[in-house]
């Protein structure tokens, strides 16, 4: 057996016996339907916890991704259930778009339109699609995307905004979270709609969709290629800025998220090589190299990599996260079986191996949310919930046994 043949196994092991096992055997909602919102990072299961759109996007991804990938019925089973829950509880049939949250019956409580929120739910209904063909769920997908188009496009400027109520009014607060600055525009939210932009685009070619939707994509795909190398890239450091006014001016200081970066890097590649026009990728391949190399900034040397840093203020979150850990694994990963770079094979199966000894919670199933620099094992934060999803870590798995197989 090669050394890619081992590590493609052990990746199919991992997604299958830890990650898809755990969501299946614990976080399937059984009474009301779809997924339990939360697990605590002590083992609680919360059964009336609030539902967030996120994760179940995200579900939804992970197990269309699965089935396609894998073939396995379950997944399927899995990925319907997650389809038909964000289609029922979480879609707003008035409006359009998805609701942030509901609570543990379906009820919905938080009603605002994060287009964050939806790009993920465009995301998994375009990987539903991928995997079934529904022709049902590709005009959902198609709405989304139109919905996206809409009311988070910025005419003037360039880009997409970050939230609206659920009427699509503006709103004074729109931060996708209490950690983030309160700016009209963010990488993170671009980061999520060129991500499922691309996959729509695959998919309407997979589906052979011809007309006008297809031109449509096309065009929103190569704006926000354009974008990220144009407006989110910063041109001095190759890092991607995160916050930014209506105009692109910067905003919330001289910040940088490696892991951000580093996913950044392989995402923007995999939208120019769907979009596979050569002047884009010759635009974009020297800017995936370049991110990539600045997110070695937080690689440290045990094998794992930093979230972020202010610079500013000199304050560094030197946890090591494990969906920063997953995307280095596949961005890195990127950088070897694209451009035949060696030194980041090794960078990748560093990390990797950090995840091995340090993340994956071999007892209960899933990955724990983060150590510290010293090791010490986060609790505090969720197993299972909100922001702790089966898509990074099922997704680097996912990425490197498909990445292997083609080679």
């Amino acid at each position: 057996m090669t050394d890619k043949q081992l590590l493609s196994r052990q990746m199919r092991d991992v997604v299958e016996n830890n990650i898809l096992r755990f969501w299946l055997d614990n976080m399937q909602d059984r009474e009301n339907g779809g997924f339990y919102g939360q697990m605590r990072g002590d083992g609680t299961l919360v059964k009336d916890a609030v539902k967030g759109g996120i994760l179940n996007a995200r579900i939804l991804w992970t197990f269309s991704a699965a089935y396609r990938v894998l073939g396995k019925e379950e997944y399927l089973t899995a990925a319907t259930r997650a389809k038909d829950y964000i289609l029922t509880y979480f879609y707003d049939a008035q409006y359009g778009g998805i609701y942030w949250s509901v609570d543990c019956t379906g009820k919905p409580v938080d009603t605002k339109k994060q287009f964050y929120a939806l790009g993920f739910a465009l995301y998994g209904l375009t990987e539903y699609v991928r995997a079934t063909g529904d022709s049902d769920v590709l005009a959902k997908a198609i709405e989304m995307f139109d919905t996206i188009e809409e009311h988070a496009l910025d005419r003037r400027f360039g880009g997409y905004i970050e939230a609206q109520t659920r009427t699509w009014q503006e709103m004074a607060d729109v931060r996708l979270s209490e950690l983030d600055a309160n700016y009209p525009k963010s990488q993170n939210t671009h980061l999520h709609i060129i991500e499922p932009y691309a996959n729509l685009y695959r998919c309407l070619k997979e589906q052979k969709v011809t007309g006008d939707v297809v031109c449509r994509v096309e065009k929103a795909l190569r704006n926000i290629i354009d974008i990220f190398c144009d407006k989110i890239l910063n041109p001095a450091t190759h890092h991607l800025d995160l916050f930014f006014e209506m105009d692109w001016t910067r905003g919330a200081g001289w910040l940088e998220s490696y892991g951000h970066d580093i996913e950044c890097s392989w995402l923007m590649h995999e939208a120019a090589l769907i979009l596979a026009d050569k002047t884009v990728l010759a635009k974009v391949e020297p800017i995936v190299r370049l991110v990539a190399k600045a997110s070695e900034k937080g690689l440290n040397a045990d094998g794992s990599m930093t979230h972020e840093a202010n610079l500013d203020t000199g304050h560094v979150d030197d946890d090591r996260h494990w969906w920063v850990q997953a995307e280095a694994v596949v961005g890195f990963y990127n950088l070897y079986q694209h451009f035949g770079d060696e030194r980041a094979l090794t960078i990748s199966m560093n990390v990797w191996q950090y995840i091995k000894e340090n993340l994956i919670d071999y007892e209960h199933g899933e990955w724990y949310w983060s150590r510290d620099k010293n090791g010490v094992l986060n609790t505090r934060d969720d197993h299972a919930g909100f922001w702790k999803c089966p898509y990074h870590n099922s997704r680097m798995c996912l990425e490197l046994i498909e990445r292997i197989g083609e080679q």
